[in-house]
């Protein structure tokens, strides 16, 4: 039979594969490596009610190494900043002194759960800007955290260690009540970045005080880094409120500030502490300026150096 389907169409010449192109040739006739990536460098803010603002001055300084090595700048709070910083911690003590011990608790234990899991980025931060050696970089930040969870667990037990129930010739109850001083301003130790600044701040907050830290002039990176744990942790906006810059600059700010309600000089040489007595005494503020190790195991002498005992009679059977 006929082909139905016609004459074939003549074959078309196939085109030879296109060769790839050729990548560049690296050592030993191997890809060429990647350029190198630049690295993202991160901006040290200070921290105000709940937020990272830059100084209001504009104003930074250099942060450097144990060898001198530039690391970063970090902001120079002004006097404008300190008083922003109290005025957040204020409009924060309310809600946090009002809020059940008990739940203060699990919010520092919540933040040491986040402390642990960026354990390795405070190692580093301590080995870069404090010179210290890996290993006691590492001993430093377990004992921050260490210290962390200590307090934690003290908010619901301050009351029942310093409150009392106190016996009275009469037909009343007799109560002493440990309550919250208000708003604490804290000088960070000079030579600790991480385990120094946990040592000052955590009896604060515990008992339910809001704070405004001076962090170390020297070693600040690690408060701000702990900053974003407290900003990313359930602690309140305002609660804790960092200062990066010059302590010799703010603390007469805030020792002479009539809404702060108490003062820890611990980073304050024995030498500079008379004129800021003097300036605390306007308002018949709280000091805090004991020569003890703050390295050393904790106790509860730092949480009852911000606290007041409130007594209260209430007749009975009415």
């Amino acid at each position: 039979m006929p082909d139905r389907a016609g004459p074939r169409r003549p074959a078309r010449a196939r085109r030879p594969p296109r060769a790839a192109a050729a990548a560049p040739a690296g050592p030993a006739g191997g890809r060429a490596p990647a350029p190198p990536r630049l690295g993202v460098r991160k901006t040290y803010k200070l921290f105000i009610g709940g937020a990272f603002p830059r100084s209001e001055s504009g104003r930074s300084y250099p942060v450097t190494g144990a060898d001198g090595t530039l690391l970063a700048h970090a902001a120079r709070a002004s006097r404008k900043d300190a008083r922003d910083a109290v005025t957040a911690a204020r409009a924060a003590f309310a809600a946090w002194s009002g809020a059940t011990a008990y739940n203060r608790g699990q919010v520092l234990y919540r933040v040491a759960e986040l402390l642990d899991g960026r354990a390795a980025q405070f190692t580093e931060t301590s080995v870069r800007n404090e010179g210290l050696s890996a290993a006691e970089a590492d001993r430093a930040v377990a004992a921050a955290i260490d210290r962390w969870v200590w307090y934690a667990g003290w908010p619901d037990k301050i009351a029942q260690v310093a409150g009392a129930a106190n016996p009275v010739a009469g037909p009343y109850f007799n109560f002493s009540v440990p309550e919250p001083a208000g708003v604490v301003a804290v000088v960070a130790p000079a030579g600790s970045g991480l385990l120094g600044l946990v040592s000052v701040l955590a009896p604060v907050i515990a008992s339910g005080n809001t704070a405004v830290v001076v962090a170390s002039e020297a070693y600040p990176l690690a408060a701000v880094t702990l900053a974003e744990v407290l900003a990313t942790s359930d602690v309140p906006a305002g609660v804790v409120n960092v200062l990066t810059g010059l302590a010799a600059e703010l603390a007469p700010v805030l020792a002479g500030h009539m809404d702060v309600n108490a003062i820890d000089l611990t980073g304050v040489g024995v030498s500079g502490r008379g004129e800021l007595e003097r300036l605390a005494a306007g308002n018949v503020k709280r000091v805090f300026a004991a020569d003890e190790d703050w390295a050393a195991p904790p106790g509860p002498r730092r949480m009852l150096a911000f606290t007041e005992i409130k007594t209260v009679w209430h007749p009975v059977g009415i």
